[in-house]
């Protein structure tokens, strides 16, 4: 129960991060669409939020992913203790949870190509 506390409130506040980096990607609008014309016309403090916002989007991402492996990599060392046949089911399902992680560094190079 208790984990299933913290994993919904982890993902309200991953989908609060997201809108955050949206709303801030939407501000920036069209003077990020090419961007070496961009770069001089960029806020002062625009890259440190872009940078800020990708540190983000791979912090929790990792974060997220390091939770969802411990989740399902104990519940398939427990099945597999039992059918040990169930191995290769159990890695897919791992490499499912790490999939989190791999998009949150898409995400980031796709904040950090903006600038």
């Amino acid at each position: 129960m208790r984990a299933k506390r913290l994993v919904a409130s982890l993902t309200l506040f991953n989908l609060a991060i997201l809108f955050l980096v949206l709303g801030i990607v939407a501000w920036a609008g069209n003077s990020l669409a090419e961007p070496a014309a961009a770069a001089e016309q960029m806020p002062d403090g625009m890259r440190a939020w872009g940078a800020m916002a990708a540190a983000v989007a791979v912090g929790l991402g990792s974060l997220g992913a390091a939770i969802a492996v411990a989740v399902v990599g104990s519940a398939a060392m427990g099945a597999m203790s039992e059918k040990p046949e169930l191995g290769g089911r159990a890695l897919i399902f791992l490499g499912l949870a790490e999939g989190i992680a791999i998009y949150g560094l898409i995400i980031a190079i796709m904040i950090l190509g903006k600038f």
